[in-house]
């Protein structure tokens, strides 16, 4: 069967399902972003659909542009010492919060204190350690947050110290943890504060509607600096984890764009990719599974190594994924200017079964009953039903599946409530550190369990290395540890971005290392 009439087939039994044809439009743009939000809250918030809806809400003191660079943001500029480890930023006059009231330096101090306060448990407030004092206040062991390393000094002046010179501090100045929050609205509606009606921001849009399981509904920010060069006024984002449901959104027209490739149908990936409404890129993400270590029997590493070495990833690429991606034996993406991740463990059944029985498994006999957590999706449910076969088949070993919605199972990570578990990082800014520094003891994101001094270490070290070569020479040392020695995770592959939109009519959207496609930037052309 051709591709073209493959298609077709495909997608008419798909629109069979729906039942339905094209709404009438209220909306500029409608997104299929992915599974609901767990919050809008920028200090709290872990996963890429949340961080695309808050990107648009929010603005920190630099953003991005369609590329991926970085541009000014609410600052409009700023100075870097000669040290490296001095920022002073200049807000702008005309920066608002969508109540109209002025964007203050004292909003980024009082933010930041916020995000690093322990009780509000950011598991992202690492972001922040690069200030001199914000690890140590996070901590505890510094009641004093005037000691960290951040101060207004006017309503237009922001002054941050870092403890060490860090070469993508004004990356995370745009991501969403560094973004300033309106804290009177805090103080006044609690956990409210993020629902419509109640949230203040200061981004290009702000939120107009949030109805659980059906769509979030963006406004343009009528007191955005730069309003004029927004040209969506509305924009609906709707949630769905099931790729055939949002395809057929898309297919029937109700739907403008496709963001994540987890909600188009593997059976039609084969014969799209010839249609110019498909776009396909790759970026840094990595797709891998998390190790409970602080559970039987994956406290073992030789168990965990047994199980990287028994996945045949070039299986799970060719025959599931199918978008193009690459196998990964490693966390880092290859693309990063200066860096090569060290070789991790490739696909070794043999060596496999005999670990396993070096840690008392002999052909997986004895082994406790384990269960892989997933989120809902079509793509998680056909990848960890190959690892299952994978498992059983190489090493005699049972595993049950499990899969949670999105909020179910970012919580059951945090709280280590799991065996291993499907999981996944794109980065945060063009770095090796985005990736690595995630895995240190206690890290907000580790979500293992796992702890090595000599890891903690090399990351500490890399911190404090100004020489490049150097400095990559150590990130290579800490993932041999992380990827081939102590694994608390198993990469399996390097992601490719596929999107789904019509360029005639969709511009301002290009794809781009990190992932991230500001709706500020968004232009539709409508021919109905």
């Amino acid at each position: 069967m051709n591709a073209s009439r493959a298609f077709a087939m495909a997608g008419a039994a798909i629109l069979l399902l729906a039942g339905c044809g094209p709404a009438t439009r209220q909306a500029d743009l409608v997104v299929l972003n992915g599974p609901e939000p767990e919050s809008l809250d920028p200090a709290i918030i872990t996963g890429q659909p949340e961080m695309r809806i808050v990107l648009s809400l929010f603005e920190g003191l630099t953003a991005r542009d369609p590329d991926g660079k970085i541009v000014p943001g609410v600052a409009e500029r700023w100075e870097v010492s000669r040290d490296g480890k001095r920022y002073r930023f200049h807000l702008r006059a005309d920066a608002r919060w969508s109540n109209g009231e002025r964007v203050t330096a004292q909003d980024f101090v009082a933010s930041w204190r916020r995000t690093l306060a322990p009780e509000t448990a950011s598991e992202y407030a690492y972001q922040l350690f690069y200030v001199r004092g914000a690890e140590a206040f996070n901590a505890g062991r510094e009641k004093d947050f005037a000691r960290v390393g951040v101060v207004a000094r006017d309503a237009r002046t922001l002054e941050v110290e870092l403890a060490n010179p860090t070469p993508f501090f004004l990356d995370l100045c745009a991501f969403p943890t560094l973004m300033p929050v309106h804290l009177p609205s805090v103080e006044r509606d609690g956990d409210d504060w993020i629902k419509p009606g109640r949230l203040v921001s200061n981004g290009a849009f702000l939120l107009a509607e949030w109805r659980v399981n059906h769509r979030i509904r963006l406004r343009a920010n009528p007191h955005y600096w730069d309003r004029a060069h927004v040209a969506l006024r509305t924009v609906d984002l709707l949630p769905s984890s099931q790729a055939n449901t949002a395809f057929s959104l898309y297919h029937s027209g109700e739907a403008d764009l496709i963001l994540d490739k987890g909600l188009i149908p593997s059976m039609l990936l084969g014969a799209v990719k010839g249609r110019k409404d498909f776009h396909s890129a790759p970026f840094l993400g990595t797709s891998f599974y998390r190790f409970n270590v602080t559970r039987r029997p994956f406290d073992d590493a030789r168990v965990r190594r047994a199980f990287a070495m028994a996945v045949d990833k070039r299986r799970l690429v060719e025959k599931v994924t199918r978008a193009g991606e690459t196998i990964a034996d490693s966390l880092v993406p290859p693309g990063l200017a200066g860096y090569v991740s060290p070789k991790g463990l490739g696909y070794d059944p043999a060596a496999a079964r005999a670990l396993l029985a070096a840690a008392g498994y002999p052909g997986g006999r004895g082994f406790p009953r384990v269960t892989l957590l997933f989120n809902t999706s079509e793509q998680n449910t056909a990848v960890a039903t190959e690892i299952q076969d994978m498992l059983a088949k190489e090493l005699g070993v049972h595993v049950q599946l499990l899969q949670q919605e999105w909020k179910v199972y970012l919580n059951s990570m945090s709280a280590l409530d799991y065996d291993f578990c499907r999981a996944s990082w794109v980065g945060d800014y063009a770095d090796p550190n985005t990736f690595l520094d995630m895995f240190v003891t206690g890290g907000g994101n580790n979500r293992t369990g796992w702890s090595h001094q000599g890891y903690d270490a090399l990351i500490r070290a890399a911190a404090r290395e100004a020489d490049p070569e150097k400095r990559m020479r150590i990130f290579q040392q800490a993932e041999t540890i992380l990827c081939r020695e102590e694994l608390p995770i198993l990469p399996l592959h390097y992601f490719v971005g596929v999107q789904f939109y019509d360029p005639d009519r969709i511009t301002g959207f290009r794809a781009n290392v990190l992932d991230e496609h500001p709706l500020k930037y968004v232009r539709v052309t409508r021919g109905d």
